[in-house]
């Protein structure tokens, strides 16, 4: 039997799974999550990849839900004390992962052998691993996945598994992405990988003055402004969303037509809402998860933005089913009663105008 202890919580009371085994009570004998009484096993289950899917199986109806500012930070604090201090040995690329490096794997691999991790932060949507010569960097995008486990050990996201880095304490930081959109670079400075981003909206120095300044002279739409990460670095769709809400804005606004009441009322929704998610551990819908295997709860706390299955949820606020559009190519999710629609623009037109300047900026 393979026994994975830290995803016990994806299994039904009592379920296990058995692989050239002969009993269990119950077990898993097909690709679902199927108990069943004490049987002898007609089916044995040879293959690890199968076993992954029926002890972890991650829906794939929303695997395009790329982790935003809040779930990027939550990976960093848990891995933080994890990793600082540790001396990375060498960097291992199971499988052939196209272009996910910005250096060929042998480089890689002979370049950060015997450096010392001494920070890991955050910037944006990118995790940066501080070495004692280099800096390493990964992006998670839509699937990519961060853990720390002894070497050896199985986990449920080794079925993805692109690259790992053994350590001098006998554990290894490993990473998966099932559909290698992920990136992993290693460089003397983050400036030569790194794209123009903007100013990180959980700084001290982000103040709503400074906000405001940089809304002067822009006559975009709110929305897909709000997802420019030259503009503001980690908002994505789904907290560019929630913080439209709180500020009771709608989508379509002009950026050239706020007040500096409704500026200001923006600036400090985009700091709750960030910092709610953090508190939450970040929003799992779909794939993601923090190192440990945990799932984010900040999903049941959302106002506006809906995933698919509760499409239905009206606006808790005041009871108004949420309308969904388009801005920027991206689905955008709002109450047409707490965020009344811009009385200058037609709705048609402006989709229109923000769908030709863009949306979300990720490299």
């Amino acid at each position: 039997m393979i026994d994975c202890p830290a995803y016990h919580d994806r299994l039904t009371d009592g379920q296990a799974v058995v692989i050239k085994g002969k009993r269990t009570t119950p077990v898993l004998l097909v690709r679902r999550l199927v108990a069943v009484q004490p049987v002898r096993v007609r089916h044995v289950i040879t293959d690890v990849d199968t076993f992954w899917t029926i002890a972890f199986p991650l829906p794939r109806a929303t695997i395009g839900v790329m982790p935003e500012l809040p779930e990027v930070e939550t990976v960093v604090r848990v891995l933080r004390p994890m990793l600082v201090g540790r001396t990375i040995q060498t960097a291992s690329f199971p499988r052939p992962t196209r272009s996910m490096t910005n250096l060929p794997h042998e480089a890689m691999a002979s370049r950060i052998v015997g450096q010392s991790v001494q920070a890991v932060e955050r910037r944006a949507k990118y995790l940066l691993f501080r070495l004692d010569r280099d800096t390493l960097i990964v992006h998670l995008k839509m699937t990519g996945h961060l853990y720390v486990v002894p070497v050896g050990e199985m986990n449920p996201f080794d079925r993805w598994l692109r690259v790992h880095f053994p350590l001098d304490d006998g554990r290894e930081l490993r990473f998966s992405d099932s559909r290698r959109f992920g990136r992993v670079y290693l460089c003397g400075d983050p400036a030569e990988v790194l794209p123009d981003l903007g100013p990180e909206p959980l700084e001290d120095s982000f103040t709503a003055a400074a906000f405001q300044a940089r809304l002067n002279g822009r006559s975009g739409v709110l929305k897909a402004l709000l997802l420019d990460q030259s503009f503001i670095a980690g908002v994505g769709n789904i907290y560019a969303d929630e913080a439209l809400h709180q500020a009771r804005l709608h989508p379509l606004r002009k950026a050239d037509s706020l007040s500096t009441k409704e500026s200001t009322a923006l600036h400090s929704a985009i700091r709750a809402v960030l910092n709610a998610g953090i508190a939450h551990n970040g929003a799992t819908i779909g794939w993601y998860r923090d190192p440990q295997g945990a799932a984010g709860e900040m999903q049941n706390h959302f106002k506006v933005y809906r995933a698919r299955g509760n499409e239905h949820l009206p606006c808790p606020d005041c009871g108004t089913p949420i309308t969904t559009i388009r801005v920027g190519g991206r689905g955008t999710h709002f109450c047409p009663t707490c965020q009344p629609a811009p009385k200058d623009t037609h709705p048609k037109k402006a989709v229109k105008a923000a769908k030709v300047k863009g949306g979300e900026n990720v490299p």
